[in-house]
């Protein structure tokens, strides 16, 4: 550096501020290295980028441009030949697309209640309606679900946000304005220390699609949109089998504290009869005292129902969004016992499941969307065009003392895709397409298996419960009422009718629990095959 320039102050200004700032920054550079272990949280609670309430999108490959961060800024000389447009020619885009990780809000299936097994059941009779005669049906329970149920309402945001992502792919590329002051003299110029003259510029660029890839990216993301509604209506469809499980539960609560009370009231009538005939002095005290212990475990047994009803109700309530206060008053209505048969033929199930199941066409339309993400890929392989338009540039030529001349320029920046031509991004798109193949077709094949064991387990919950009614549960009462009616002649003991007894309320506790079985195996089929098979 010569001694010259040192000795001019606004020279020996401007080297102190750059050396100054060049400081600063490695100061700050050694503060930043120099700090504790740093933690990197991703998506923060209430962001939206990088996670799907529904889950990973079906069919993305994680190359589609959505949500970009800023490209690089190319350098060089400043004037009209050189444009200030953000390339990406020698740059692989760095796409963010929807991440894994993290929090995962997807519908989880909701486990059967524990609904315990009582060791006194009677029968209340044939055809009894579970519930209330004013309480929820099946039905209600459901449209109650799709408008207030705090899940559903959550993921139907993904809709709106997937349309919005539609918005962002179309829009247009901002273009740039640049202004600059070029060749300004510290101090002035002269004879000895000649210069240029002063140039000022002002310039816009444009960029140029030159290839589409705006409409292929909305391609992309309307094949996503189609895709997130697909997913919502199998998240719905896994929301209603959790409702199905909870509805059942409390339906099975509910019999079983029907069943409760009659084995109550059966077992007290038979109490009171033996109390009368001892006070005659017609029988010893045994008997009494034998069913005393009955009637006080039927009572046990009633409050016992009672809360396991209370439990599974307040769970029902949460599906429903019902406020707490007003849970335990929440009350359901079903004929619990069902025993028509299937509609339709196995094969015409499998048939409907494969044309109604909404994660099949969650993923056939990701299998579009991978097919999109191809063809954007390839769009990628050429960047922007750049039309730089200079239509003012003024040369000061006061200190010549001459007259200052103005002038325009245009120019246009365009890459040469020679090294980069997005040959990584093109392999993986086109890999994954095959992969979203492979998953569809595994889709396909679980879909046709659930399908087939809700079938087979419809068909043996079904013929199990006509077995207890028609044979099972007769024999064994028929067994009681013989042991009884031998107790009441003087030929057995106390002991061996309430042995008898134990084992009827064994095959009406079986008999509970396979028409519980049978109203699930309903259910279950609606949710394999994607539709309301029965009522």
């Amino acid at each position: 550096m010569s001694q010259g320039f040192l000795n001019h102050r606004p020279a020996r200004v401007a080297v102190v501020r750059v050396l100054t700032l060049a400081a600063l920054g490695l100061t700050m550079a050694s503060t930043c290295l120099g700090q504790n272990a740093q933690f990197d949280v991703p998506d923060p609670p209430g962001t939206s980028q990088g996670r799907s309430l529904l889950g990973p999108a079906p069919g993305a490959s994680g190359i589609s441009p959505f949500g970009e961060a800023p490209e690089p800024v190319v350098g060089g000389r400043a004037g009209p030949s050189v444009t200030r447009a953000p390339l990406d020619s020698g740059n692989p885009r760095s796409a963010r697309g929807r991440q894994e990780g993290g929090p995962d809000f997807r519908v989880r299936a909701l486990p059967e209640a524990s609904v315990p097994a009582y060791g006194a059941l009677d029968l209340p009779g044939s055809d009894v309606v579970i519930g209330d005669e004013n309480g929820l049906t099946l039905d209600d329970t459901i449209q109650t679900l799709l408008q207030r149920n705090l899940t559903l309402l959550a993921m139907k945001y993904e809709i709106p946000m997937a349309e919005a992502d539609v918005l962002t792919a179309g829009l247009w590329a901002n273009p740039i304005f640049y202004a600059d002051a070029q060749l300004v003299p510290y101090g002035h110029y002269s004879s000895s220390r000649p210069g240029g003259q002063t140039q000022y510029d002002v310039n816009i660029t444009h960029p140029i699609d030159a290839n589409g890839k705006r409409k292929v990216r909305k391609e992309v993301a309307r094949a996503a949109q189609r895709a997130v509604e697909a997913q919502f209506q199998d998240a719905i469809r896994l929301q209603v089998d959790n409702l199905f499980t909870a509805f059942v539960d409390v339906a099975a609560a509910d019999l079983t504290l029907e069943y409760s009370r009659k084995y109550l009231q059966g077992i007290g009538q038979l109490l009171k009869i033996n109390e009368d005939l001892y006070e005659k002095k017609q029988i010893a005290e045994d008997p009494v005292f034998a069913l005393r212990a009955q009637h006080e475990m039927a009572q046990v047994q009633i409050r016992e129902a009672t809360q396991s009803l209370a439990r599974t109700t307040r769970q029902l309530a949460q599906l429903l969004d019902v406020p707490r206060d007003q849970a335990p008053t929440l009350r359901i209505k079903d004929k619990l016992r069902d025993d028509r048969p299937l509609p339709m033929s196995q094969d015409e199930l499998i048939a409907m499941g494969m044309e109604r199941r909404p994660d099949l066409i969650a993923m056939r339309l990701g299998l579009q969307r991978a097919h999109a993400d191809v063809r954007l890929a390839q769009r990628e392989r050429l960047s922007d065009f750049f039309l730089l338009y200079q239509p003012y540039t003024l040369q000061d030529n006061r200190p010549s003392g001459v007259k200052s001349a103005m002038s325009w320029a245009v120019g246009l920046t365009a890459p040469m895709p020679i090294y980069n031509r997005n040959q990584g991004n093109i392999a993986r798109a086109k890999l994954n397409v095959d992969q979203t193949h492979l998953e569809a077709a595994k889709m396909e094949r679980v879909v046709q298996d659930e399908i087939v064991d809700a079938v087979n387990e419809f068909e043996l919950s079904r013929l199990a419960m006509i077995e207890a009614e028609t044979r099972i549960l007769p024999s064994s009462r028929r067994v009681r009422d013989a042991a009884y009616r031998r107790w009441q002649g003087g030929e057995s003991n106390i002991v061996e009718f309430l042995d008898a007894q134990r084992d009827f309320n064994e095959r009406v506790r079986d008999y509970r629990d396979s028409i519980v079985r049978h109203r699930r195996a309903v259910l279950d089929l609606d949710t394999a095959v994607g539709a309301r098979v029965l009522p």
